[in-house]
């Protein structure tokens, strides 16, 4: 019997710097970090997705997940999609995983 295949992490390294694939469900009751699925981390963000209120929400939570400052991470692509990509500048430390409650 074949083993499954693994279920691709929703970030990668490139050099010091952190890749991050993630898919925003705003207006979520609460704003957390959620489970990864297709490649992409999910994450609940309270914030509308009107005048980049939730972009704005979305980059200061994964900045205190890695531990660093909101300009060292960028939105590199989706800024008005669901599914987006961000860079992250020499995080501390990755996204807590699995997420916490």
């Amino acid at each position: 019997m074949a083993d499954a295949p693994a279920t691709p992490l929703p970030w990668h390294l490139e050099g010091r710097d952190l890749r991050l694939a993630v898919r925003v469900q705003p207006r979520a009751s609460r704003t957390r970090l959620g489970e990864a699925a297709n490649g992409r981390l999910r994450v609940y963000l309270s914030a509308p997705p009107a005048d980049g209120r939730a972009n704005t929400q979305l980059i200061e939570l994964v900045a205190k997940a890695c531990g660093v400052a909101k300009s060292r991470v960028r939105l590199l692509r989706g800024a008005q999609a669901r599914d987006k990509e961000l860079l992250i500048e020499s995080p501390i430390r990755l996204p807590p995983w699995p997420p916490a409650g």
